[in-house]
């Protein structure tokens, strides 16, 4: 559950100090030194402008890093002792599952544990088990064949042992007495230890086809630094090396952090409480600049067997930084969605495809993260500083530009069968993402939804692409982008695609009371499918959807009939679901769809209880009037 977090550089105050004193200086020769013993604060007094104390934070430190496209996609992880035939039988059951993955994370049992007892512990290993796994290099071209990127779990703290098969190579380079099985000890800051490090035992796995590292470092200082700085640093800027650019997994290690993404919050219990404290962690952390959370999704170990915490818990995670579900090494803990029940499975499927679905809305606010300083996860009161109700929903973010969510993150009403969450709703209209239902704004308002909904909300002309071609793994370009559109007066978005270091801009504007729809195709276009189509969906009406091929235009559309909710039905379906005697659901409907007005209503719901009364309550909000 909820820890005390470290101070950021913001504050509701106007001002907050950054205390440095214990930081390193970066050398090009040397590498990292310890500064002397000496005072050294950072004072960021901006007020309430939050989001320009971020921008001069990165100013001061370094951007965020553009994150390769494939980490915004579904990752599969789980600490299990997989063979080669496991792990591949695994992916191609999320082929058939119309599943879509993009990362591969072995934990650490890809590599050799169980180590004779003169070597120590078994936590640190670099040498493949080709007992589960006999040939490594076929299984991650199989992986990378499915267009699969695969990372590998590693504990580096016990440094380099006489078993490794890297070992000959590194005794020759450290010189060391390979006679007497001398250990190259892990010592990350000598330039020596390093050379080799990387050399003689990472490069090796690389050119079998690892894309990355799980760097999995036991906490805890060595020497006079900190070793998971330094580690975090020399993998970040030696996997940047790659054309797709760079990325680990690791923890983070203070201020500064967001230069090497992506975060790894260590391994969560599988609670209510966990699951609750997430969303507050995840916006908060953009208070030191650190934007990209991996998450636990589902939780890692501990607590107990539970499907709705666990499709609650997805829910969150398609709308955090990145989707990596996880779990510990128990046969009763997984993560497949067909791990579960039926119904369960489908929910889950359907989250885990419209993860994918977004990747091009993600990437474009992956560039936002990294060229313009915005989180891709921000607290409300980023925006509307001045207003209180923004400091009092911490578990209510901005999901980019465009995208409001408020997860819920506590057990459903059984007698009803929904759970809610406290939605502060802005000025302005809200719409929600999934049904185009209208929200008015300046109001603060209990939200319900069953367990096959989470809260989402687009702002007014709210602009988002989707990657409509269907359910492929991997992250390729999509040939359809579906533009989901919000009414509003006039607002463009700017989708960004980038391919081997070419980029292509695609800008949607979309004027609502000229009712035309403008597309600007811009940039390396070569990058793009020959076959592109753009399908521009009109929220908030009914069944407009407008077409257009992959060029410059401009159409003209006619706004449909307003989708509105038909008051009686949704009150009918709210009684129906509630475990009331039907006496009582057939006395108080007639009395709701017969009252005059909806003062009538509020006093007829006044005698009834909160949770009746909050969920019809919503309905009246939302409904025609």
């Amino acid at each position: 559950g909820a820890i005390e977090l470290e101070d950021g550089i913001i504050s509701k105050s106007g001002y907050a100090i950054l205390d440095d004193s214990n930081g390193f200086i970066s050398d090009e020769k040397e590498g990292f030194i310890k500064k002397e013993s000496e005072v050294d604060l950072y004072v960021f007094a901006y007020g309430h402008d939050y989001r320009g104390a971020i921008r001069d934070f990165y100013h001061l430190t370094g951007a965020t890093p553009l994150l390769p496209r494939y980490a915004l996609g579904n990752w599969w992880s789980r600490y299990w002792a997989y063979t080669a035939d496991e792990y591949l039988s695994l992916v191609e059951r999320f082929e058939d599952e119309q599943v879509p993955l993009a990362v591969g994370v072995l934990d650490m049992d890809w590599h050799i544990t169980k180590i004779p007892e003169r070597f120590g512990s078994g936590w640190t290993g670099y040498s493949w088990n080709r007992e589960l796994i006999p040939e490594p290099e076929k299984l991650l071209k199989k992986l990378h064949d499915k267009k699969l990127k695969l990372s590998l779990n590693v504990h580096p703290a016990d440094g380099i042992r006489a078993y490794e098969d890297a070992y000959p190579a590194v005794a020759k380079r450290l010189g060391l007495d390979a006679a007497s099985e001398e250990a190259a000890i892990f010592d990350i800051a000598d330039p020596r230890f390093r050379e080799s490090y990387f050399k003689d035992v990472h490069y090796p796995l690389e050119e079998q086809g690892v894309d990355f590292w799980w760097i999995d470092w036991q906490q805890g200082t060595q020497g006079v630094q900190d070793p998971l700085w330094l580690l975090n640093h020399y993998h970040y800027v030696d996997n940047c090396k790659r054309k797709d650019g760079g990325l680990i997994l690791s923890r983070y290690a203070g201020p500064g952090s967001h230069r090497y993404p992506v975060g790894f919050s260590g391994d969560a219990f599988i609670t209510w409480e966990s699951l609750k404290f997430q969303p507050y962690f995840t916006s908060t952390a953009s208070n030191i600049g650190y934007s990209w959370w991996s998450h636990d999704i589902g939780g890692h170990m501990g607590g107990y067997y539970d499907e709705e915490l666990q499709i609650r818990w997805l829910q969150y995670g398609v709308f955090s930084p990145i989707t990596r579900l996880h779990s510990t090494n128990s046969p009763f803990n997984s993560k497949e969605p067909w791990f579960f029940t039926k119904n369960t499975a489908e929910i889950m499927k359907h989250y885990l495809r419209l993860r994918h679905q977004l990747l091009p809305y993600l990437y474009t606010m992956n560039v936002a993260t990294h060229e313009e300083g915005a989180p891709l996860v921000s607290p409300m009161y980023y925006f509307y500083p001045e207003n209180e109700e923004s400091y009092r929903v911490p578990n209510q973010y901005f999901f980019g530009s465009e995208l409001m969510v408020a997860p819920i993150t506590e057990p459903m009403n059984k007698d009803y069968q929904s759970a809610k969450v406290q939605v502060w709703f802005p000025e302005g209209k809200w719409y929600d993402f999934f049904t185009g239902r209208e929200y008015a704004g300046e109001v603060v308002l209990d939200i319900y939804r069953d367990i096959e909904s989470i809260p989402v909300f687009a702002k007014e002309g709210a602009i988002v692409p989707l990657d409509g071609s269907g359910v492929n793994m991997g992250v390729d370009l999509p040939e359809v982008i579906d533009w989901y559109v919000f009414p509003g007066t006039h607002h463009s978005f700017d989708m960004v695609e980038d391919l081997d270091g070419a980029r292509c801009v695609t800008t949607l504007s979309v004027d609502w009371n000229l009712g035309t729809i403008q597309l600007t195709v811009e940039g390396e276009t070569g990058i793009l499918p020959v076959n592109r189509i753009h399908r521009v969906h009109v929220q908030g009406s009914q069944d407009v959807v407008v077409e257009l091929e992959n060029k410059n235009a401009t159409v003209e559309f006619t706004v449909g009939e307003k989708q509105t909710v038909n008051r009686n039905e949704a009150i009918f379906q709210v009684l129906k679901n509630a475990h009331l005697p039907y006496e009582t659901k057939e006395h108080l409907y007639r009395r709701l769809v017969n009252a005059k007005d909806a003062n009538e209503i509020i006093n007829i719901l006044h005698h009834e209880d909160d949770e009746l009364r909050g969920r019809l309550l919503e309905i009246l909000f939302i409904s025609e009037p």
